[in-house]
């Protein structure tokens, strides 16, 4: 079986501090997991609403200052933005932040990609809910065009820029990209701009119902699948997840653990023992 293990939110809660982050992604490294993925919300709505998933006071670090500094406590494990909210990010700041993480670690980043839903932190940074998978798209286009154009050159609704370019560029020509979301505008997104798709907190018959829809969008073009089940992990839900054409599940630990209590989430999901 060639399905592999990623871990997300190793940014959040007890993994909210130099030492518990340095702690986990080291841990996750030595155990096989194949990847890190860290969480993004710039802001939580106060009070919590719907369908806000975390309390206002919920530690979090930063997803792209994280994944500096997680690489610099690993050495093979890959690096995954899982996923950032992609219109409410400046796109020209973030493509230097990102480029800078693919070279310091050595080329282990995976740029994880959504358009967002949380309307509340959207609007505290000035992006209109409406507008948010046009922006993605643009966004995600110019982004490439920095990394990878030998001029770098955009002109759109959102974005406009010529006759800049930013060095060094990823060392990954190119950098892998994951769109996530469920809606068929997500899909096609996946399909048209990205090199896999990312489905959040899936069961069984909800992962075959997002990858009929992902497959017809892309029409025979072959994407990486990322899936976060929705359901603890054993060898025979792991195999069920691989005969869907699932490349990997990402697990994630309940919120509020101690450093000890996600230490134990870590090691009973490694993959040595759920893939067997």
């Amino acid at each position: 079986m060639s399905l592999t293990i990623g871990l997300h939110t190793p940014n959040g809660f007890a993994g909210a501090d130099r030492h518990g982050a340095a702690r986990i992604a080291g841990l996750a490294e030595k155990l096989g997991y194949d990847s890190l993925w860290t969480a993004d919300h710039v802001v939580l709505p106060s009070p919590q609403v719907e369908p806000s998933p975390l309390d206002p006071d919920a530690p979090l670090l930063d997803v792209v200052v994280s994944l500096a500094f997680l690489a610099a406590h690993t050495e093979r494990i890959l690096l995954a933005t899982g996923c950032v909210v992609l219109p409410q990010r400046d796109p020209l700041v973030l493509a230097k932040q990102l480029a800078s993480v693919d070279v310091l670690s050595g080329g282990r980043l995976v740029f994880g990609v959504v358009a967002g839903y949380l309307e509340p932190e959207l609007r505290a940074l000035g992006v209109p809910l409406a507008q948010r998978g046009a922006r993605t798209e643009e966004y995600l286009k110019a982004m490439r065009s920095l990394w990878e154009d030998p001029a770098p050159a955009f002109h759109g609704r959102f974005v406009e820029f010529r006759n800049v370019d930013a060095w060094p560029r990823p060392v990954q020509r190119p950098v892998p990209v994951v769109m996530g979301g469920h809606t068929p505008a997500a899909h096609r997104r996946a399909a048209e701009l990205a090199d896999g798709w990312y489905g959040w907190m899936l069961g069984l018959r909800a992962t075959a119902a997002q990858l009929e829809s992902v497959r017809k969008a892309a029409a025979g073009r072959p994407l990486h699948i990322s899936v976060t089940p929705a359901r603890r992990l054993d060898r025979d839900t792991v195999r069920a997840y691989a005969d869907l054409g699932v490349d990997r599940l990402i697990v994630t630990p309940e919120t509020g653990l101690s450093l000890a209590e996600l230490e134990r989430f870590v090691e009973r999901n490694a993959p040595e023992r759920v893939l067997g």
